[in-house]
């Protein structure tokens, strides 16, 4: 994902950014004491400059954005870096781009690339922020750039160069706009920028505006830092006049859960009636299927509250904190049942995670008749101004006690700033109550640090996990301290980092451990108010954790990363990956516990462990199993990217037009939630890994699985389906295709295609691999990002496209001429292997029109072409050569025996039968007939393709061929029911995985079995099947299908054999691909990777080229139903014996190669053979004419 790819974390800022700034020229992350809430994580460090996308406020009467005592202290130490001719500048472009684009800085200077080298500002909802340290005392000329997506274009500023003279020494900080190259340049001493907000001299009720000294030394909490709402007034009166601006809600267009939240929102003024929103789209959802457009919606309504960008206000009612307690209990109870519900989908588990923080806390001091007392008593202290005592009480107790919101905390943590700006200023006794109230308050809205709120459930934990919690906490303290360290040693940080990270595990698992047995329907308030403080620390330590792992990530690139980790493996020393594989295991460990395909963590995990810790000898072996891991990993967290862009990107932005939401906020949203989680910087961490492993084993990303040398213009779609291709483009294409299910073909999507990037690995022998290697397309995989990035820059240019086994290069080319010639092979050399592709012509007598079915059922081994198809014809020659198998050996000795399952075949002209007993002939041949000449703009070939399959799939078989099958099998055997039309599996035209299989069925249950016959008859008029036919120039009416059954097997593994290799068509090698369970993984394009083996016709030799990383296998367990469907179990492949033990990956290397030898000789070709490994048995399936 382009969202994925970008690995620049983003400094935080006082609106709600929502990453952990990293300063990449001091080589160090600073992180504060990680916020509960999980949309910020933000630097003590960083405090000076939190608010600075906003400026620092002008309040009534009050104080804002602050710094702390400890910033000063680590000033003077980062100043000695400053004192010798070095500027520390910060720079923030205020100007925001689309989704997925880039803004970088180029200038004069050699930080700045001396206008080559492209520097990449970093992102945040209020704009784009780096880090530089230059050289004082020069002069320097710079302008902002902006990436477009697709990596190919930029978009530079208008106007004159910008124009910096830098002072001699310092730390300063500036703010640009876009396309002002001409503004002044203010470099202003860090930490002071000024506010551009303007207020008049005061408010509607008459209270007085003071400005806010930056400067005050009192830490400012997260839940402040984040505030985007309006700013505070202090009041000394009780003209509690409204200061809401005019709200607008639109609700044009709305309907169902979005127009009930609007309008709610249009009738809820406060923050408890807002909160009674939420929990009435909750509950009203329970039972229903939109359940998580419910979640999503609430989760987007209740972020944009706390971030003040839906503003709270009083409504003239009365209502203390604890009405808001009460109903954040109900709506925290609903969201644990809804967790703990079987039914629970992940989608589900992951936007509940997102509300929990949002939610006000119930604790029994907040649900009580008077809560938060304590501000009464500070509000009539007799130690204090008159002045001061009035607005406390005004502005904070009245306010609260009547309809408490997310803005009395801003508030009170603006007075508690003003009120220690100048110590002893007021009575120590005060100050000390305010700031008890403060921690008060910050607990009823659960903004307390990470610290706080473990310690706050430290009574309520077993030994076990008390000692995990102290463990942690030291830890964590003893890392903090060293972080601030100036001469703090490397390795004794990377040890306290992991160490740290290792005892955040333990936590965390104890945390989740105890959350696991559910909230019961009879629980105590009391046990309810402990499990939401066990849940948002546990949500917080998988915060903190992105903390942590952004340090390491840090620490990785000092020491050089992925050349660093490439160099120590290519020498053999893998030590120096146990800490990265360590983190990345950590990582992968926390997502499963949040919820996020657990199954698929786990065993990613124990993978990595496995590889870690050693295995068979050999760099490349130990390499190729811990890349099929790390793109597993990758692939983890694409998913997880993909599913918050389904989830929110259009819900997002029909909110934010409804409730007035600002652009910019409703523009950055998903972006925001991707790059705040976790999963962003496990994403970043295989990065570098993967580089490094590819590297190791001499690979550039790419994967070629038809070889050639192509020209054409560079195209780029979302997936190979007709209609997709821009109409302006006439001659050859070169198609960038982002993702692909294996099915599709590629000339029906136009036949002007003539070569195919696809941007994800896939199986070579998938079915859309065997189509384009028939079709003569040149085929190619790219996995690498850097690659991609290229590619992308070929976007709509005329470019030549080169694949051999020796490697991919793509180019843009100077040819334009658009010859005809489009695509010639390449042999290993580089050679030319025949002529250009030219469309494949069928003769009539190719193909056998319907005609009388008298037998019913025919044996499988009494099968031919001319009655029922080529397929089911090799299966039965199959059948007889199974037997003579027994007694083939190789010339090593090794056997070449294998097994055939048992099989039948309804004939040609049994679906013409049954469609002239159910009297739909004249029906079934006018469709056909319209079928031939029809359209596919205006969806005339789908609406005729559906009705003629709708049709078909309403017929059942015959009575006598359910009875003649049964003959055959026994009455509960498990079968699978496969296609074998006369235009599949010929040598122009194999079609493969066009036509339907169904598997897991039996004849003891005629109806499921009847109905798996009519819909493999049907598959023959599905829109790819009459696609097919038409670019291979085939009649439809000429096509015909019989029905192949055979027994069901259940496989450990599934193969397809080329006996002469693809890319380099060497003929002393058959390659082998190879997938835990059904075939179907392999056939379908499945994501992932299967094993592949090169095994040596007249020698020994096997070599493996890849080791399989398919997230699931799929199986029939004898124990279900025969309902023709299967079952999907997560695979852990350190558990598999063809990865763990290479014995018995030889030997199966050698009997696969025998048993193809074999067959190629017997069939007087090379073949694709499909087949499947049960036990110690060899079973072949089918085997068709491989294409040339």
């Amino acid at each position: 994902m382009d969202s994925l790819r970008v690995l620049h974390c983003s400094n935080s800022s006082s609106t709600g950014s929502t990453l952990p700034t990293q300063f990449k020229f001091f080589n160090k992350t600073y992180s504060n004491d990680t916020p509960m809430n999980r949309r910020v994580f933000l630097p003590r460090r960083e405090l000076r400059f939190l608010d600075q996308s906003r400026q620092y406020s002008r309040i009534v009467c009050g104080a804002s954005s602050v710094e702390t005592r400890e910033e000063g202290k680590r000033e003077e130490k980062t100043g000695s870096r400053l004192r010798h001719g070095k500027v520390w500048l910060r720079v923030r472009l205020d100007h925001q781009v689309n989704f997925g684009e880039q803004v970088l800085i180029l200038g004069s200077s050699k930080e700045l690339g001396l206008w080559k080298k492209k520097v990449p500002l970093n992102w945040t909802e209020n704009g784009w922020t780096c880090e530089l340290e230059l050289r004082g005392g020069n002069a320097m000329e710079f302008k902002f750039v902006i990436l477009e997506k697709d990596q190919q274009k930029m978009a530079w500023e208008d106007g004159n160069n910008r124009v910096l003279n830098l002072p001699k020494r310092g730390r300063y900080e500036m703010v640009c706009h876009w396309n002002m190259t001409e503004e002044a340049v203010n470099l202003l001493p860090f930490g002071s920028e000024e506010n551009v907000d303007e207020f008049g001299d005061g408010t509607e009720n008459g209270s007085t505006v003071v400005d806010v000294d930056p400067s005050l030394e009192v830490d400012t909490s997260p839940f402040v830092q984040q505030w985007q709402g309006v700013d505070i007034s202090f009041m000394r009166s009780n003209e509690h006049r409204s200061r809401e601006r005019e709200r607008k809600w639109d609700t044009s267009g709305l309907e169902g859960l979005a127009l009930k939240l609007v309008e709610g929102d249009q009738n809820a003024r406060n923050w408890w009636r807002k909160l009674e929103v939420v929990r009435e789209l909750i509950v009203g959802s329970l039972q229903s299927k939109d359940r998580l457009e419910a979640l999503i919606y609430s989760a987007i309504y209740l972020k944009w509250i706390n971030t003040g960008q839906i503003p709270c206000f009083e409504d003239g009612g009365h209502h203390r904190p604890n009405r808001h307690a009460e109903i954040s209990r109900l709506i925290f109870r609903e969201l644990e049942l809804i967790s703990s519900r079987k039914d629970a989908s992940p989608q589900e588990v992951l936007v509940i995670r997102k509300i929990h923080p949002c939610l006000p806390s119930f604790k029994a001091e907040f649900t009580a008749s008077v809560p938060l007392t304590r501000i009464r008593d500070i509000a009539h202290r007799g130690d204090i101004p008159h002045d001061l005592k009035q607005e406390i009480k005004h502005t904070i107790q009245n306010k609260l006690h009547r309809n408490a919101g997310p803005e009395d905390l801003i508030a009170t943590e603006a007075m508690l700033a003003r009120i220690t700006k100048n110590p002893g200023e007021y009575s120590e006794a005060f100050v000390e109550q305010f700031k008890i109230f403060h921690h008060e308050l910050k607990d009823f809205f659960n903004a307390g640090s990470l610290a706080e709120q473990l310690e706050s459930i430290r009574e309520s934990l077993d030994k076990r996990s008390i000692s995990a919690l102290t463990s942690f906490l030291e830890y964590k303290k003893k890392l903090d301290k060293l972080q601030e360290s100036e001469n703090a040693v490397e390795s004794r940080a990377i040890d306290l980092l992991m160490n740290t990270l290792q005892s955040l595990v333990s936590l965390r698992e104890a945390i989740a451990n105890g959350l696991e047995s559910g909230l019961r329907n009879d629980a105590p308030d009391a046990a309810i108010a402990m499990r939401q403080k066990w849940r948002l620390c546990e949500i917080g330590l998988e915060d903190y954790c992105f903390v942590l792992l952004s340090r390491f990530l840090n620490s990785i690139e000092a020491v050089g990363g992925a050349h660093w980790l490439a160099e120590n493996a290519g020498s053999g020393n893998v030590s120096c990956w146990n800490d990265p594989l360590t983190a990345l295991m950590i990582g992968i460990r926390q997502l499963g516990i949040s919820g996020w395909k657990k199954e698929e963590c786990d065993a990613i995990r124990n993978e990595l462990l496995s590889w870690k810790e050693g295995g068979e000898d050999g760099k490349t072996i130990w390499a190729l199993r811990l890349k099929a891991t790390l793109d597993r990993a990758r692939r983890l967290t694409e998913e997880y990217s993909e599913e918050l862009l389904r989830i929110f990107p259009q819900k997002v932005q029909v909110l934010g037009k409804a409730l007035g939401i600002p652009e910019n906020s409703v523009r950055t949203y998903t972006e925001a939630e991707i790059r705040a989680g976790l999963i962003f910087q496990v994403s970043k961490l295989c990065t570098p890994l993967l580089k490094a492993v590819r590297s190791a084993v001499g690979s550039e990303g790419w994967d070629v699985l038809v070889p050639g040398a192509v020209v054409g213009t560079l195209v780029q779609v979302e997936s190979i389906v007709p209609g997709s291709l821009p109409s302006s483009i006439t001659g050859p294409i070169i198609l960038v295709v982002n993702k692909a299910d294996g099915d599709e073909e590629v000339t029906a999507a136009g036949n002007n295609i003539v070569g195919v990037i696809l941007l994800q690995e896939l199986p070579h022998l998938s079915h859309l691999g065997v189509r384009a290697r028939q079709e003569r397309v040149v085929f190619v995989t790219c996995e690498d990002d850097d690659k991609v990035s290229e590619i992308q820059k070929l976007k709509g240019k005329y470019s030549r496209l080169e694949a051999s086994p020796t490697g991919v290069n793509i180019c843009q080319s100077s040819d334009n001429s658009k010859d005809g010639i489009t695509a010639k092979q390449l042999s290993s050399n580089g050679s030319s292997m025949f002529e250009p592709s030219r469309p494949h012509q069928f003769s009539g007598s190719a193909f056998k029109p319907p005609g009388t079915n008298k037998r019913g059922v025919v044996a499988l081994i009494d099968a031919d072409t001319e009655t029922s198809g080529a397929k089911a014809a090799a299966c039965g020659r199959l059948a007889s050569l199974a037997a003579a198998s027994d007694k083939v050996y190789s010339d090593q000795g090794v056997p070449a025996s294998f097994k055939v399952p048992a099989g039948a075949v309804i004939p040609f002209g049994s679906m013409e039968l049954a469609l002239a007993k159910s009297r739909s002939t004249e029906t079934f041949e006018s469709l056909l007939q319209q079928i031939e000449t029809a359209k596919l703009d205006n969806g005339e070939l789908d609406k005729l393709c559906l009705e003629l399959q709708k049709l078909i799939s309403s017929l059942q078989p015959p009575e006598e061929i359910t009875e003649n099958l049964l003959k055959i099998f026994s009455k509960n055997a498990r079968l699978i029911v496969r296609s074998s039309a006369n235009v599949e599996d010929l040598a122009g035209m194999s079609a493969a995985g066009l036509y339907e299989s169904i598997p897991n069925v039996s004849p003891s249950n005629p109806i499921i079995f009847g109905n798996a016959i009519s819909r493999v008859w049907a598959s023959l008029y599905t829109r790819r099947a009459i696609l097919s036919r038409r670019a291979a120039n085939v009649p439809q009416k000429e096509a015909t299908m019989a029905v192949l059954v055979q027994e069901m097997l259940q496989p450990d593994l599934s193969f397809v054999l080329h006996t002469l290799s693809p890319t380099d068509r060497d003929s002393n090698f058959v390659e082998a691909e190879i997938a835990p369970g059904l075939g179907e993984t392999l056939a379908s394009g499945t994501r992932g990777t299967p094993w592949r083996l090169s095994c040596a016709k007249f020698g020994e030799a096997v070599k493996t080229f890849a080791f399989a990383n398919f997230s699931e296998e799929m199986l029939v367990l004898n124990s279900g139903p025969a309902d023709g469907e299967v079952i999907r179990l997560t695979v852990d492949y350190s558990k598999k014996p063809l990865t763990m033990d290479p014995v018995f990956r030889r030997q199966l290397g050698q009997r696969l190669c025998a048993v193809g030898f074999f067959l190629e000789r017997k069939f007087g070709g090379p073949q694709d053979v499909e087949g499947c490994l049960v036990g110690k048995d060899i079973y072949i399936v089918q085997t068709r004419p491989q294409p040339q």
